[in-house]
């Protein structure tokens, strides 16, 4: 008869024997995620794997979880690569994860899309949000690795193309652990010290692998808020990653972002000289435009003497006009004279005297116009036309009417 044991005893006898099979050491299971929780402050990933029969609850821990570059979800198919054991607590056998990948599509490929999809449901690439490049850069930033040929092709480009721009050159590593911090400490740097117009990101080709450090959320969402243009160009002209769709403009190449944002002194002197010649032109149709409006003016305006003469004749006319109206109104004025001076001799008491008239005063020279006025015995005086009587009263009777 056996030897009972304790459910510890049995527990960590069956895992022994799971973890002691070869097969089991290293197995690749795929299904469908579900009950997926990422743990907040562990960061270990807790799942249950299913096919339509069957599942298994999985766990991956965080120092394998760091490394899955995809957001996993639940309904999504993948592949778990990982050993099986035993959870001796419960008593429940479970996969422990090293590897995590989606089946059917890369785990590099579905993060870039999960990325993107996200990035654009938030307006990062939005249209209205990419600004022009400025014509005539004066500063132009670059970011890159310090030693890499793309660097050399750019700088080559634009000493050959603008050699009058200045090279802000901001070193930073493309690729591998750690290369997208660096880059957004390069465009820091470019930001603080820099006074850039103008800044490009970018490097030479390479696989996915190799372009990821570009595929990063939060350079990403410094290259989207930087306060100046950006030209993202990364890889080939079939490559694409999140920088080229958060740019304000994408470059096939690092040398076609050199082409696209500096422009050819060459093309630019034969502007400029065409633009000269066409204002010369200009210039000269409009002043002879404006000299024959001045000989035209000059024709019709008259010479000082002709205006002295005119002012002359005007000045003459009016004097002529003057002495004409002073005339008539003295003329007008004596025959008024004439006739008031006729008045008043017709209407003079020496002429009246001379009629027959004479005109009676008291001694004191108070007109008489009334016998009542006097009485006999009075002195009075009258005058004539040749001179003045005194008489006396003998008596005043007035007229009965």
């Amino acid at each position: 008869m056996n030897t009972p044991v304790t459910v510890s005893q049995l527990n960590r006898y069956v895992k022994s024997i799971l973890e002691s099979d070869r097969i089991l050491g290293n197995v690749m299971v795929k299904g469908e995620l579900s009950n997926f929780v990422k743990h907040y402050k562990s960061g270990h990933f807790y799942f249950t794997l299913k096919d339509d029969q069957a599942a298994v609850k999985g766990v991956m821990f965080r120092s394998y979880a760091s490394k899955v570059p995809f957001q996993p979800e639940n309904g999504m198919a993948v592949v778990a690569s990982g050993t099986v054991t035993l959870y001796e607590r419960d008593g429940s056998y479970q996969l422990y994860v090293t590897d995590l990948q989606p089946d059917g599509k890369g785990a590099l490929a579905l993060a870039f899309e999960q990325l993107k999809d996200r990035l654009a449901k938030e307006g990062l690439f939005a249209p209205e949000r990419k600004r022009p490049l400025p014509p005539y850069p004066a500063r132009i930033g670059i970011v890159t690795s310090e030693g890499a040929a793309a660097l050399q092709d750019m700088l080559n480009i634009l000493n050959r193309r603008y050699p009058v721009a200045t090279v802000v050159l901001a070193p930073a590593k493309v690729q591998g652990e750690g290369a997208a911090r660096t880059i957004i400490q390069a465009l820091k740097r470019l930001e603080q010290d820099g006074n850039c117009d103008v800044v490009i990101v970018g490097r030479g080709g390479g696989s996915m692998e190799d372009l990821w450090a570009f595929n990063d959320e939060p350079l990403a969402r410094m290259i989207a808020r930087y306060p100046v243009p950006i030209i993202s160009a990364v890889g080939h002209e079939t490559d694409f990653t999140i920088a080229d769709f958060a740019a304000d403009l994408r470059a096939p190449t690092p040398s076609a972002a050199v082409e696209l944002v500096a422009p050819d002194l060459t093309d630019l002197r034969y502007t400029l000289a065409q633009r000269e010649q066409w204002l010369e032109d200009r210039i000269r149709r409009k002043l002879e435009q404006k000299k024959q409006q001045l000989n035209l003016l000059k024709s019709h305006i008259p010479t000082p003497l002709f205006l002295l003469e005119q002012k002359s004749q005007r000045l003459h006319l009016l004097n002529t006009s003057v002495r004409t109206t002073m005339e008539r109104k003295l003329e007008q004025m004596e025959h008024q004279l004439r006739y008031l001076a006729e008045v008043v001799e017709g209407r003079s008491p020496v002429k009246i005297f001379s009629r027959g008239y004479s005109m009676s005063t008291d001694i004191n020279g108070t007109p008489l116009v009334s016998v009542r006025q006097v009485r006999p015995g009075q002195e009075i005086r009258t005058r004539l036309s040749d001179g003045i009587l005194t008489s006396v009263v003998q008596t005043a009777k007035e007229k009965i009417t």
